[in-house]
């Protein structure tokens, strides 16, 4: 799962208990790969969990390692606090590359891929923290551009958060809404303060949900209803190969839901269906 936050909104704290509700209250198992300067030492008081200091540069290659160190040490929960370090050093690395800006990113995704991959394959529940920043548009009124507030934009490479199960976002005041949800358990409910039972809720799920390999149908069916823009969409589609036949009528129902949503003015409905 992600926590997506600005900064003082408690990400490291908030992970610590959802850490604490998934090993039912043993921190012990649990290890915290720190980009911080020190910040996950604060919490001691919670109990004796593990802590990895990374020091720069926060390569992919060196979130690789440190994870593999805390898999071998049999921690059941890794928290990544926090993978925007990551982003940032990707593109400092990307600037500092000569030629072509665009095919220059070839250099780039694979490391970015094989990051992200580490944290999807592991066998250890990962909780990963992301710092967020005030994003803007540009609107025109009046014949002028005007810069527009559009909420918080997590600082990593866009669209990670639909690889997660779970994308907590928490603001200021550790209020926290779930922006994904393929448990079923936080979509669409009231804001709320993470706590230890809120791992735990999630535990539960995890000991009695199905595997990936025995999604139903009509599990799938619902993760489509629960999709929020295309490219949401499109990443659900790719990832359930097996289902894209029986299913194609509900992705192409709920591709043109969003579309008509985004887009109400828009009323070209045909040709050939993309995703």
């Amino acid at each position: 799962m992600a926590l997506q936050a600005p900064a003082g909104a408690g990400k490291t704290y908030s992970s610590l208990l959802l850490a604490q509700g998934l090993t039912n209250g043993d921190l012990s198992k649990v290890a915290i790969i720190d980009t911080e300067n020190g910040s996950a030492d604060l919490y001691a008081h919670l109990g004796n969990y593990n802590v990895l200091s990374m020091t720069p540069p926060f390569s992919p290659e060196k979130y690789i390692e440190a994870v593999e160190v805390c898999e071998k040490a049999s921690m059941e929960v890794i928290i990544i606090d926090s993978i925007s370090h990551c982003w940032d050093e990707l593109l400092d690395f990307h600037s500092k590359l000569v030629g072509n800006s665009f095919t220059n990113w070839a250099k780039v995704t694979p490391r970015q891929k094989a990051f992200t991959d580490k944290i999807l394959q592991s066998n250890a529940h990962i909780i990963a923290t992301m710092r967020t920043k005030q994003d803007y548009v540009l609107n025109q009124k009046d014949g002028k551009f005007i810069p527009e507030k559009v909420g918080l934009k997590a600082v990593q490479k866009d669209g990670l958060d639909y690889e997660f199960t779970l994308v907590f976002d928490v603001d200021i005041k550790h209020f926290a809404t779930s922006s994904k949800d393929r448990t079923g358990l936080f979509m669409g409910k009231p804001e709320f303060v993470i706590n230890q039972g809120t791992g735990k809720r999630i535990l539960d799920w995890c000991n009695t949900g199905s595997n990936v390999g025995e999604v139903s149908s009509e599990q799938i069916y619902e993760e489509i209803q629960q999709c929020n823009s295309v490219a949401e969409l499109l990443a659900l589609y790719k990832k359930y190969p097996d289902f894209q036949h029986t299913l194609r009528p509900n992705f192409e129902a709920k591709k043109a839901l969003l579309i008509q949503l985004t887009n109400p003015k828009n009323i070209s409905q045909n040709g050939q269906y993309h995703i």
